[in-house]
């Protein structure tokens, strides 16, 4: 047992899930009183961040915006760290797994969380940055032009993982595949966030699904 705590690739691996899981929405959100688990979707994100907040506070957009920013750091940091450390790139893609799982299943809240998307970009920058770009660049689009939360993450998340099966073509050094040869790492995230949308999914299909901002 001690020896599995005193490897270091075991204790980033429980400290990715445990950052991760830091439910930022939901501590701003208490600060109103509110309990954003009762609020909307349940979801500790963003967008339901703002959802709770508008009616309470003209800085709802502001703090939906620091929700975004904590949700993504949280996620970065850790990879960060192991990053400096010169931990494997294996041992980095699994602490961004984790730390999307973190999110999406927070052990503060009895296993409730988010929909990981921020968290996601946040922990898969640093290893893959021109996919996280090219995601971040399709989630600003389609915000833009629809204004609806879950379908920017859904098609930011979905472009930007798709683009790691193209990106080696131009830049090699830098891909997934150049770091540890398989893109299972990015699908498993991808299968969390669809999985976590799948109601926003049935209102997008039936036309339910409302704008946000």
């Amino acid at each position: 047992m001690l020896d599995i705590f005193g490897n270091i690739n075991i204790i980033f691996y429980i400290l990715a899930y445990f950052v991760g899981g830091i439910p930022f929405g939901y501590l701003i959100v208490k600060r109103f009183r509110i309990n954003l688990l009762e609020i909307g979707s349940g979801s500790i994100g963003a967008t339901n961040v703002y959802r709770a907040l508008k009616l309470q506070t003209k800085h709802a957009k502001a703090f939906s915006i620091l929700t975004i920013i904590l949700d993504s750091t949280k996620g970065m940091i850790v990879v960060f760290v192991a990053k400096i450390l010169g931990l494997s790139y294996e041992t980095q893609w699994a602490i961004a797994v984790l730390s999307v799982l973190g999110h999406c299943y927070s052990p503060y809240l009895f296993f409730r969380g988010g929909k990981g998307v921020s968290t996601a970009i946040g922990s898969t920058i640093l290893l893959v940055p021109l996919e996280g770009i090219i995601g971040l660049f399709a989630w600003f689009i389609t915000g833009k032009i629809f204004k609806v939360s879950s379908l920017s993450s859904l098609l930011g998340v979905s472009i930007g993982i798709l683009s790691s099966f193209f990106i080696p073509h131009f830049s090699p050094s830098i891909s997934i595949t150049s770091q540890i040869g398989t893109h299972t790492p990015l699908m498993i995230i991808l299968f969390l966030i669809l999985y976590t949308h799948i109601p926003n999914i049935i209102r997008l299909i039936t036309g339910q699904e409302g704008r946000i901002f």
